[in-house]
């Protein structure tokens, strides 16, 4: 069984939204972290796993419907939406080692000071 493309096109959709939605709240956390704000920073990323999960989740669905038979036609959309999510994933990880360089630059500052 084939995949309606509508369904297709709202998961891809869906995929888009949590991936920007997840890269919105690193790059917050990455500001947060920036003005010393850590305990914020740390709430953005909390909302940016938040949002990279609901989004893997619709992935992982639309894989196990495509294991079970329901193939999903080859979609650029799809291709983008995927592409979108997995470039959130990086940046929020990449974004997570730069917060922890920030905290120490600033305990080392106070330190110091």
């Amino acid at each position: 069984m084939e995949l309606k493309m509508p369904d297709l096109e709202e998961i891809s959709l869906e995929l888009i939204i949590h991936g920007g939605n997840a890269r919105a709240e690193a790059f917050e956390a990455l500001k947060a972290a920036r003005a010393g704000l850590f305990d914020k920073a740390k709430e953005h990323l909390e909302k940016a796993d938040s949002e990279i999960h609901a989004g893997h989740k619709k992935q992982t669905a639309l894989l196990q419907s495509d294991g079970e038979g329901a193939k999903a036609p080859a979609n650029l959309l799809f291709v983008h939406a995927h592409g979108h999510l997995m470039t959130a994933m990086s940046e929020k990880s990449l974004i997570e080692e730069l917060v922890i360089l920030y905290k120490k630059l600033n305990r080392d500052y106070l330190h110091f000071t």
